[in-house]
């Protein structure tokens, strides 16, 4: 479209009269340097005023205390972080087409990289949608819109998901406790038309079950799947033992890289179920299977046992998310660390992961490194990784780096 220069006069001036109707958050002097160097967040304590009546979930433009602008981002003062920055361009316009061309951008970033088929298409704040999280399986997607601000953009998510990929279903998965830290409903269903929430998805050549309904998170971890082709070498003609399986991932693509024989253990009656027909689809299920058991239980009775595997693989669920639990986190992680040193083979190997944030990759290894002199075992490390690239890593977000996966050769 082509605007006269008074046409072009007036769109400006509109512009203007926008801008200057906009709540304004004014930032206290002094602040911490994170927000002026690219980090989204705003806490309630870094505000000195907010101009304007604020409700919730508006688009505000945010400025330091001497009058600099800093960015442009949604509202919510019942929040602790007040404010959650979407842009730092002055000029740019908040509305459905913003939200179309952020996703466009996602998704060339993952086609650019080779994560296309399932992928996390939007990796919140790493993409620069604040608590956004969209995965992709096949032609199906699953949304969680965790913060005020995002959800009330969730109409203009779905018609860009469905302008930009013509989807055969779209899911939301916003049963997830946080959202009542922003005055938001747990809740879930479907986006679009009804379609059968139990899907099949592949990957690295294995087919499985997918629950988008039911299944935790979005239904799958999709952030482990490069890891899950790291252990192809270590499987091989091997006894392996899978702890905290879930649907049985790991275990399943041992199996199939050639392991002489897989137990898989999980607290979850449903996911070993899940697990199991796991199995039976890929027609491992004579050397692979899965049973319910209390892992923390089972493993340290069979190191007491002395029941000893050539793999054990480790992936429980995060030890905490709050702070204020951290030491609780680190004992735990040690421990279950040295109840599966225990039972690897003298010359075997431990495949072992973290997602939770507040454990950084240091601490991690000198927590790998505790339980090894505890359990008296030596240990080299064979590879040390993180998620797959579709969920990226932002070096000022800590948050944003969150899973350390790690294989060591236990001595």
């Amino acid at each position: 479209m082509t605007l006269s220069v008074s046409a072009f006069g007036l769109y400006v001036c509109l512009l203007g009269l926008s801008s200057l109707h906009m709540i304004k958050v004014v930032l206290k002097r002094k602040i911490a340097p994170r927000v002026l160097l690219g980090h989204p967040w705003i806490f309630a304590n870094e505000v000195e005023r907010v101009e304007g009546e604020l409700s919730g979930g508006e688009v505000v433009v945010v400025y330091t205390h001497d009058q600099k602008f800093v960015g442009q981002g949604y509202a919510n003062p019942r929040s602790q972080i007040v404010v959650r920055l979407l842009t730092r361009d002055a000029g740019a316009v908040i509305d459905e087409s913003f939200f179309l061309e952020k996703l466009r951008s996602c998704w060339e970033y993952r086609k650019r990289i080779g994560y296309t088929e399932n992928c996390r298409l939007v990796f919140g704040e790493a993409d620069g949608l604040p608590q956004l999280i969209i995965d992709k399986f096949n032609d199906y997607f699953v949304l969680q819109t965790l913060a005020l601000g995002i959800d009330r953009w969730k109409p203009a998510l779905v018609n860009a998901l469905q302008e930009l990929f013509a989807p055969k279903g779209i899911y939301e998965r916003n049963d997830v406790p946080v959202r009542e830290l922003e005055g938001l409903p747990q809740q879930k269903g479907f986006l679009s038309e009804p379609f059968d929430t139990r899907i099949i998805i592949e990957e690295n050549g294995l087919r499985f079950y997918v629950d988008l309904a039911q299944g935790q998170k979005t239904g799958y971890f999709l952030d482990q799947q490069d890891n899950r082709r790291a252990i192809r070498s270590i499987v091989k003609d091997a006894d392996v033992l899978g702890a905290f399986t879930y649907t049985g991932t790991f275990e399943i693509h041992a199996a199939h890289y050639g392991a002489r024989s897989v137990l898989g253990l999980d607290i979850s009656a449903q996911a070993v179920a899940q697990a199991n027909e796991n199995a039976r689809l890929n027609g491992l299920q004579d050397r692979c299977r899965f049973e319910e058991a209390n892992a923390f239980d089972v493993l340290k009775q069979w190191a007491k046992e002395k029941k000893q595997f050539d793999v054990v693989m480790l992936d429980p669920p995060a030890f905490t998310k709050s702070r204020a639990t951290l030491q609780k986190a680190i004992t735990g992680y040690k421990e279950i660390n040295l109840r599966g040193m225990k039972l690897v083979k003298p010359g075997g190997f431990l495949v072992t992961s973290s997602c939770t944030n507040l454990v950084p990759p240091e601490l991690f290894l000198e927590i790998i490194a505790m339980a090894a002199k505890d359990a008296r075992r030596s240990i080299r490390q064979v590879c040390f990784q993180t998620q797959s690239p579709d969920h990226p890593i932002i070096p000022a977000m800590e948050n944003t780096h969150y899973l350390k996966f790690l294989i060591i050769q236990v001595q």
